[in-house]
């Protein structure tokens, strides 16, 4: 219908402008006047924003696991609190590791002694090189020994890698535990990251430094900023999208990971553009046009290209200038080249407040 509308407009227009100039004014033999509403196209700035949903994700988030087997003796930790790096989390039974280390070392010290003996004998010609060599083996492997049950010994003690939260302890004291088996988790909340992944076409306007604001449904009507620090160098083939990730504070631990943040990216800010009522554009396909009345009180068709869609207004980027009056009620009704009459200023009040 829209199509059809717009060419028995053209052929109205056509067939206006073969008519006699007093046939298309509002005399005896022309055409009454169409009441319309209608406002100027107004200059004022506007922002053109991206919106998208990203992924909160923390800062550093790790499973806590053993790397030895053994039996759980001490767990130093309460779920969900705040520990430091470096901080004792779990214990393992760590007898035999000792015994085992207290035999290597007592080796250890039996090679030291043969291999001092067998330097000094080898320096006075007594031994052979074969037999010196033996005994500095000997002694390189006890040292070998000590190095891995001390490091063994070491394994039985879980420690903080870095300082954090706590999560949801996985295991009880006394449990015989295996190798790789997860204890809790540790996340650091303190800084958190939004990821979220941007159309291609956008990436020239998002740039490493660049500040973000975003919201969750968590809280809201409040805004969380932070900036991004990471443009990823490359683009998803099947999407056509590229990761961005931007640092937030979160000292007050408010975000947590997996949360869904709703982001509205500042794409440009123009200070002075053409804005009409939405109300007031007629479209064929991808083409779009308006009524505009010109000085003579006639509505004339103007071809128009829409830039940004903003709530009931829409900017045009060209086909109009500042002060037009553009007909935003009574469309249906016109013909290109006929007289309108305009209605009342409060009729079109509505529409110019904004």
């Amino acid at each position: 219908m829209t199509k059809i509308w717009f060419i028995i407009l053209s052929i109205a227009w056509l067939v206006a402008g073969c008519k006699p100039k007093h046939a298309a004014g509002g005399g005896s033999g022309g055409m009454p006047p169409i009441q319309v509403v209608a406002v100027e196209a107004k200059l004022q700035p506007v922002t053109e924003t991206l919106a998208l949903v990203g992924s909160i994700t923390p800062n550093e988030m790790v499973e806590i696991k053993a790397e030895t087997d053994g039996i759980v003796q001490e767990i130093n930790f309460n779920e969900g609190e705040r520990v430091e790096a470096g901080q004792l989390l779990v214990k393992l039974d760590d007898t035999k590791s000792a015994a085992a280390l207290a035999q290597t070392e007592a080796n250890l010290k039996l090679s030291e002694a043969n291999h001092e003996r067998a330097k000094q004998l080898f320096k006075d010609k007594l031994i052979s090189q074969q037999e010196y060599d033996q005994a500095a083996s000997t002694h390189a492997v006890s040292q070998a020994s000590v190095d891995l049950q001390r490091r063994l010994l070491k394994d039985a003690r879980i420690n903080a890698p870095f300082g954090g939260i706590v999560g949801a302890r996985q295991i009880s004291p006394g449990q015989v535990m295996t190798r790789n088996m997860i204890l809790t988790w540790l996340v650091d909340l303190d800084t958190v990251k939004v990821e979220v992944n941007v159309p291609e076409r956008y990436l020239q306007e998002l740039k490493v430094g660049r500040p973000l604001e975003f919201s969750v449904a968590a809280f809201p009507g409040e805004k969380f900023r932070g900036e991004i620090y990471f443009v990823s160098p490359q683009v998803n083939e099947t999407l056509r999208t590229a990761l961005i990730k931007a640092r937030i504070a979160n000292s007050d631990h408010k975000l947590r990971s997996g949360m869904f943040a709703s982001l509205e990216l500042t794409l440009r800010v123009r200070d002075s553009a053409i804005v009409i009522p939405e109300p007031a554009i007629m479209s064929n396909g991808d083409n779009f046009s308006v009524f505009v009345v010109d000085k003579d009180g006639n509505a004339q068709v103007r071809p128009i290209q829409v830039g940004i869609r903003l709530a009931g207004k829409a900017e045009v980027l060209k086909g109009l200038n500042a002060g037009d009056l553009v007909v935003v009620e009574g469309v249906q009704k016109l013909r290109p080249g006929g007289p309108v009459k305009l209605s009342p200023p409060e009729a079109a009040a509505p529409y110019a407040q904004n």
